[in-house]
């Protein structure tokens, strides 16, 4: 979302001002400052406060919320037609969850057009938020580690994104963190794909059998890892959580 939208303030001489957690990696960074947009870093208890009052004390201009907008939702639902479009016999669909704006607006547009499709949400299972607030019928905020995997997953989940998952998704779904870095290899040396931690979520998922049989559809979310992340992984060493 921070590309999308510092890419278009470059494309029309816009000052762009990205918040940030102060633990994202270097290569999202990297590209954002690329396009011109300047970055501010905060710990995680501001980036949520900075995401649910959507205001930053001391940066003014539109607001552009990373998820929980609308407009945002429907453009990611576009995924959904696409996916139905190209494979018309899916029966799941599974998706990273972070702030829940792609994995709510893919649902809601495959509810709409095809009703049968179950599609999860992807999480790890060192930030489960989603996963345990679906199990208790509440927002409960689980023990949280810091891991590889930095786009998806949370500490807690926000409320009215929340609420969406609620009505529109199958279900969720928490990921060992070692299987994501098995998918990220996989997709490497299978398929010539560099997919990011969240990214590599759905296709860990699918080999865990967590969508069941069928034909399954993962949805590749970024490719933004770093490079020592990805040289690790793909030697094969052990990523523990930290």
């Amino acid at each position: 979302m921070a590309f999308a939208v510092a890419w278009c303030a470059r494309q029309r001489s816009i000052a762009c001002t990205v918040v940030v957690p102060e633990m994202a990696p270097d290569a999202k960074l990297t590209a954002i400052r690329y396009l011109g947009a300047e970055v501010v870093k905060v710990s995680p208890e501001e980036f949520f406060e900075t995401l649910s009052t959507r205001h930053k004390k001391g940066i003014r201009g539109t607001f552009v919320h990373a998820f929980s907008d609308a407009r945002m939702m429907a453009g990611n639902g576009t995924i959904a037609l696409e996916i139905l479009e190209e494979l018309p016999q899916v029966d799941a669909i599974l998706v990273p969850y972070g702030g829940g704006g792609l994995a709510c607006g893919i649902a809601s547009a495959a509810r709409a057009s095809a009703p049968h499709v179950k599609v999860f949400a992807c999480e790890p299972e060192s930030a489960p938020a989603l996963n345990h607030s679906m199990a208790a019928g509440r927002p409960v905020a689980p023990p949280y580690r810091r891991t590889f995997v930095d786009g998806a997953g949370a500490a807690r989940v926000y409320p009215e994104m929340f609420e969406l998952a609620q009505q529109l998704e199958v279900g969720s779904v928490a990921v060992p963190v070692l299987k994501v870095a098995e998918a990220v290899r996989l997709l490497v040396e299978r398929n010539h794909v560099v997919a990011e931690g969240a990214g590599a979520l759905p296709v860990a998922a699918a080999l865990e059998g967590s969508a069941g049989t069928g034909r399954i559809c993962c949805v590749i979310s970024g490719g933004n890892i770093d490079t020592n992340v990805l040289t690790s992984i793909l030697r094969g060493e052990v990523l523990e959580p930290t």
